[in-house]
């Protein structure tokens, strides 16, 4: 039985670890919108066969991603998201065409950049009203550095959306992304197969982090939420910038 949950790449150590990060990661991006998603996957890049790192990040992020989704449903701005999907669908078949990975670190330092400077300025008008080139950017980048949650999260910032409806409106634009994405490395070969019970633990895992999250998300305020959502994006901006400055030293 403990099989079915520990892959042969990973100890138990290794699936407790990452269970109890799937339930924080969840925890944080449903209480400040953003977050969870970086945070696991930093660890488990220092965990898990890089070969399977992206695309079994993806399926966990497709599920915490989802849930939240469903369980704010009544708060999703719809507008935005059928151009953000058509976008997402073009950025990930050219992603998956392209067989050369682009350099992590020059991505990780021009993403943290580029949400740094969003933060401290006002978000440019252009981009709450590009959805569809927002998709295709963030999610050809998602086929090769995987979280780019962070670089969405500032679209969705743009539309100056309440508390609620940022968080269930980012739900469901990455729900979009990592589904897609997933559909592509399914495409291209990779098998999930011997994951699936270590998905399904981490999946669980990420559920319980969505609902005490949840929990979070209503006591808060919106004025407390977008300054948390701040400080948030710049600590995970600053990360990327020196992972990224440290890879190419």
């Amino acid at each position: 039985m403990m099989e079915f949950f520990v892959p042969s790449a990973l100890s138990v150590l290794d699936v407790a670890i990452l269970t109890v990060v799937s339930f924080a990661g969840s925890f944080i991006t449903m209480a400040l919108g953003i977050g969870g998603g970086a945070l696991l996957l930093a660890v488990m890049a220092s965990i898990m066969p890089a070969a399977a790192l992206i695309p079994v990040h993806g399926v966990i992020q497709l599920g915490s991603n989802a849930f939240r989704s469903v369980t704010l449903m009544s708060y999703v701005s719809w507008k935005p998201v059928g151009w953000f999907v058509f976008g997402t669908v073009i950025g990930v078949a050219i992603g998956g065409m392209i067989a050369i990975q682009l350099p992590a670190a020059i991505v990780q330092i021009c993403v943290g950049v580029f949400v740094i400077w969003n933060v401290l300025s006002q978000p440019p008008k252009w981009l709450s009203t590009a959805p569809m080139i927002i998709g295709v950017i963030s999610s050809f980048l998602t086929m090769f550095f995987g979280a780019t949650g962070t670089f969405v999260a500032n679209f969705t910032k743009s539309l100056t959306l309440p508390r609620h409806q940022h968080v269930a409106t980012h739900g469901m634009l990455m729900s979009a992304q990592h589904f897609f994405k997933v559909a592509a490395f399914t495409a291209l070969g990779f098998s999930f197969s011997r994951w699936v019970g270590f998905l399904a633990l981490m999946i669980i895992a990420g559920f319980v982090g969505t609902l005490v999250g949840k929990l979070v998300l209503n006591k808060m305020t919106d004025h407390g939420f977008k300054r948390a959502l701040d400080i948030v994006l710049i600590l995970i901006s600053i990360r990327l910038i020196i992972s990224g400055g440290l890879a190419l030293m």
